[in-house]
């Protein structure tokens, strides 16, 4: 039985999602039930359960999480049926995008090219561009590895638990 804090949970987690991503609903509220749910891996029959939703969406969803590489499927020995959960690496995925963030300001780049001698008022915007993306490019790797070596001290101060299949 699904308790209605957790419901409740998974649907936040869909409006946020839908907010800050663009992304359908039904895809924040499987990642949002993915986070909470016991086990961690799930069914597609026991998230639409869960989720008090169909089937077809659950799976959209979860088609849509997969193409991002934001969940795991799974299958034991002799089961039928795929098990899905959260991969473990995606947060530190949503950080190092360098290559991501060089093709903008490599977009940015093109973009003054284009606008040739132009003012530097109109320049401007591109410009901007341009350096935070090469900022970010520089930037987030570092950060995320100041992340993992954060997260490995948590572990070993037992203040996080550790993950119990395969990470990044």
């Amino acid at each position: 039985m699904v308790d209605e804090s957790e419901l409740a949970f998974a649907d936040e987690a869909g409006r946020h999602f839908a907010r800050q991503h663009g992304l359908p609903p039904m895809t924040g509220r499987v990642i949002g039930w993915l986070l909470l749910c016991e086990p961690a891996q799930q069914t597609i029959a026991e998230l639409a359960e869960a989720l008090r939703a169909s089937r077809t969406a659950v799976t959209s969803a979860v088609s849509v999480l997969e193409d991002w590489s934001w969940i795991q499927r799974s299958r034991a020995a002799g089961e039928r049926v795929d098990r899905v959960s959260l991969d473990p690496g995606v947060w530190l995925r949503l950080v190092d995008k360098s290559a991501e963030h060089s093709a903008v300001g490599a977009l940015a780049r093109k973009g003054l090219e284009a606008l040739g001698d132009a003012s530097p008022e109109r320049r401007a915007r591109l410009m901007e561009m341009a350096a935070f993306a090469d900022f970010l490019a520089e930037r987030l790797p570092a950060l995320g590895a100041e992340w993992l070596a954060r997260r490995d001290t948590l572990r070993a101060s037992g203040d996080l638990p550790g993950i119990a299949r395969s990470e990044s």
